[in-house]
């Protein structure tokens, strides 16, 4: 069988010119070197050189195997290199799953200068684990979780990195605009425009409606952002998002703000990754990018 080792002899002999100058440079006896040789002549039934006095002259079939050491041998020493990039936390792949739909729009800030800082890892962003990113994260499907509901487990950690408030958003010619807040009831007459995702999992049901038993006249899903907010903009129903991204598109449309309650809702956006995987640099890096 045809080793590394057998390829190096080769290669060193024709850099070196000698067989005491391919010992020296591969740290090995010349008597364990053409020891090696001779085993492997042996194996493959043809003989690899010749010699003529002290020097050594390659068969034809030395001479394949020493082409082939030097196109083969550089990719062994290619993939050394990135194994210990990656164990050094210098180099790697970099899956991360999104667990709600405004955070693919934060992703892209974050996303944008990680990818100058780290040239050498390559991100991939995995959107169908939207509401089930867990699994994913326990599975080793991604190294990274963009959460704004964290769940506590012991294998995993969850690092909050951005702060916001979800808000009610309405048509500038809608009722309610101006409103500082409002209160739950104050939706029972309304359209309310989400992502299909189930309500339960949704803030505006879970932490503002559900709580006081209120239910919207109506329930609409849209999987599409800019779409919603055309609908809202366009007074077809109103909606809630994260006050960043309503001010974002309230740049371009006719929008209005409004407090989910007197105290609103604060919420935060998480990193989830695994504990044995925190220190390795380029997650490490992408974490405190996050956090400025």
């Amino acid at each position: 069988m045809i080793e590394r080792t057998h390829l190096a002899i080769l290669n060193e002999i024709d850099r070196t010119g000698s067989l005491t100058g391919a010992a020296d440079s591969l740290s090995v006896t010349q008597s364990a070197l053409s020891h090696a040789i001779k085993k492997l002549e042996h194996q493959l039934g043809a003989t690899l050189w010749t010699k003529d006095g002290r020097k050594f002259r390659l068969t034809t079939a030395g001479q394949y195997l020493l082409s082939q050491a030097k196109r083969i041998l550089p990719h062994f020493e290619h993939t050394e290199l990135v194994i210990r990039q990656i164990a050094e936390g210098k180099r790697g792949t970099l899956r991360i799953g999104i667990e709600c739909h405004p955070c693919y729009e934060w992703l892209l800030t974050i996303v944008s200068p990680y990818l100058k800082e780290w040239p050498d890892v390559e991100v991939d962003v995995k959107q169908q684990f939207q509401f089930g990113g867990i699994g994913a994260l326990f599975n080793h499907e991604i190294e990274i979780l963009v959460t704004p509901d964290p769940l506590s487990k012991s294998s995993l950690k969850f690092v909050p990195v951005y702060d916001y408030e979800q808000v009610l958003v309405v048509s500038k010619e809608h009722r309610l605009a101006g409103c500082t807040y409002i209160a739950p009831d104050e939706l029972s007459a309304e359209t309310l425009i989400t992502y299909p995702v189930e309500p339960e999992r949704l803030d505006v049901f879970s932490q503002f409606l559900l709580p006081a038993g209120i239910m919207p006249r109506k329930h609409t899903t849209i999987e599409t952002t800019e779409i919603i907010f055309q609908l809202v903009a366009a007074n077809r129903g109103v909606s809630t998002f994260p006050r960043w991204l309503v001010e974002k598109y309230a740049k371009k449309l006719s929008l209005s703000v409004i407090r989910l309650g007197r105290k609103g809702i604060k919420k935060q956006i998480h990193l989830g990754i695994r504990k044995n995987e925190e220190n390795i640099d380029y997650i490490k890096a992408f974490i405190n990018l996050s956090n400025k």
